[in-house]
């Protein structure tokens, strides 16, 4: 899909925001430099159609021994970013991402996929949503896993390419390569721009 030509997202869609939390910021235990750029890209889809906005959340366990398997050593090499420690308010939203919900609604995940474990598949299949229009972060982790459940799930995909961002600037420009080449068939990508001209 070319750049400005972009498909109305439709009345079945729904724009899913991935951890646009604090916890992601300057102030947060893993920062995301692009954060604050893009911030004010997703606040305006988001706030175009609230009521169609969802916004997930990455919440950590309090301790490592609570997770299976490899995510016990990665919260023990990260065990600041475990509720044990770090402050609860860094697990919420982005204020102007916080000031839009209710309507817009949050579900929390625990897993880099926002399909894993959480009650976005109900949430979606009960409102028969056909389309997601992404953004968040971070391009190359909770992104690329969310994305790839939502292709594998059968969506039709929409990533907006300036509301994503990444700690890693290697990543996510080889994640837009991806995105945009590999699976160009099943993800369109677009700018944000021209999402809200579209919908």
């Amino acid at each position: 899909m070319k750049d400005g030509d972009v498909r109305p997202p439709g009345p079945r869609a729904v724009h899913l925001c991935i951890d646009m939390q604090r916890i992601f910021s300057s102030e947060g235990v893993w920062p995301t430099p692009w954060m604050d750029r893009v911030l004010p890209v997703v606040a305006e889809i988001a706030g175009r159609h609230p009521e169609r906005t969802v916004f997930t959340r990455f919440i950590t366990p309090v301790h490592p021994d609570e997770m299976p398997g490899m995510w016990r050593p990665y919260y023990r090499r990260w065990a600041q970013a475990t509720r044990q420690t770090l402050h609860p308010d860094l697990l919420e939203l982005m204020p102007p991402l916080k000031a839009l919900s209710p309507p817009a609604t949050v579900i929390d995940k625990t897993r880099y996929s926002a399909f894993a474990g959480s009650a976005l598949s109900q949430y979606l299949n009960e409102r028969g949503v056909d389309t997601l229009v992404i953004t968040g972060s971070e391009t190359d982790v909770c992104v690329l896993s969310t994305v790839l459940s939502a292709v594998d799930l059968g969506y039709r995909v929409i990533v907006v390419r300036d509301g994503i961002c990444s700690s890693s600037d290697e990543g996510h420009d080889a994640l837009l390569t991806v995105y945009g080449r590999r699976y160009s068939m099943q993800i369109e990508m677009a700018e944000a721009a021209d999402i809200l001209s579209a919908w």
